[in-house]
């Protein structure tokens, strides 16, 4: 279903589903993979899958949705998941966004998973959940061939991100925005998406040498309600430039609905909001382009 014209569409920047298997040997995974048991250990969470996105999307009138995995440790998890994720987008044509999920820590592995993946559709990589998959930004013995594969094949990268104040919660980790800079830096040949706000690093834009440092990273504003207030968006709109903020949902984690109506409520201009919702990753997909 096409609900608006390009310069309207909504695109949700981060959701991520799981193939039913997962959630049928729910405790068989969990005991498998770090990152799965630190996000969903509570059985209350659904581990959704492509159906029930596309669902929750066409209540929204989210037109599409970037679809993840998370930050495995687990390789048979992850080329699972993969390949449910680029089924469901062909499945769907065109509705769901694919990207891959690895460990850079796995190596030559890692690389092959991304070359075969991205042959077969993937537009990034991502959800990378650095605590839990036990790698560090600055290994550069991980992460300059990954970094390369990644600048090379033009695809994006997304990260989970994290406050570095503030309540504790599951899978919040250390990836603050001291530890993004560094990424950020050292590969500025790569777009980079920080999750959630990227621990809110975009305050650090009005420095000029961070803002020099940006121009080819992204923030979404995935589980933002659970994280801030709801002035967040009028606020990063004036420090991030409304130009690299993505609406992403962190779906089935938080109804998507729930942060277009603070995106739609905020104190900016129609057009950012408009920008926000699914221009600027219209523009960073390439959508508009073909």
């Amino acid at each position: 279903m096409v609900y608006a014209s390009l310069v309207n569409m909504i695109i949700d920047f981060h959701t991520h589903i799981f193939p039913p298997v997962f959630e049928d040997k729910r405790a068989d995974y969990l005991s498998r993979d770090a990152t799965l048991a630190a996000l969903y250990s509570n059985g209350d969470l659904t581990m959704a899958s492509a159906e029930d996105l596309v669902s929750s999307m066409d209540e929204a009138q989210i037109e599409k949705s970037v679809v993840m995995g998370l930050g495995w440790t687990n390789l048979e998890a992850a080329k699972v998941s993969n390949e449910y994720i680029l089924n469901s987008a062909a499945r769907y044509k065109g509705r769901l966004i694919p990207f891959c999920s690895v460990n850079p820590a796995w190596g030559e592995t890692a690389l092959k998973e991304v070359e075969s993946n991205v042959a077969s559709g993937a537009r990034g990589v991502g959800e990378l959940h650095p605590d839990t998959q036990g790698f560090s930004f600055s290994d550069s013995a991980v992460m300059d061939p990954f970094m390369s594969l990644l600048g090379s094949y033009d695809v994006i990268l997304l990260t989970h991100a994290s406050e570095p104040v503030g309540h504790q919660y599951p899978g919040k980790g250390t990836i603050t925005p001291s530890l993004l800079m560094n990424l950020i830096e050292k590969y500025p040949e790569v777009n980079i998406v920080c999750s959630h706000w990227g621990g809110g690093l975009p305050i650090y834009r009005l420095m000029p040498e961070v803002d020099a440092a940006l121009g080819k990273v992204y923030f979404d504003s995935a589980a933002s309600p659970f994280l801030y207030r709801a002035s967040i968006y009028s606020v990063m709109s004036k420090v991030a430039r409304s130009g690299s903020i993505l609406f992403g949902s962190d779906y089935p984690l938080l109804n998507p609905q729930r942060i277009i109506r603070h995106i739609r409520a905020a104190d900016i201009p129609e057009r950012e909001k408009s920008r926000i919702l699914g221009g600027n990753a219209n523009h960073l997909l390439g959508i508009d382009a073909g």
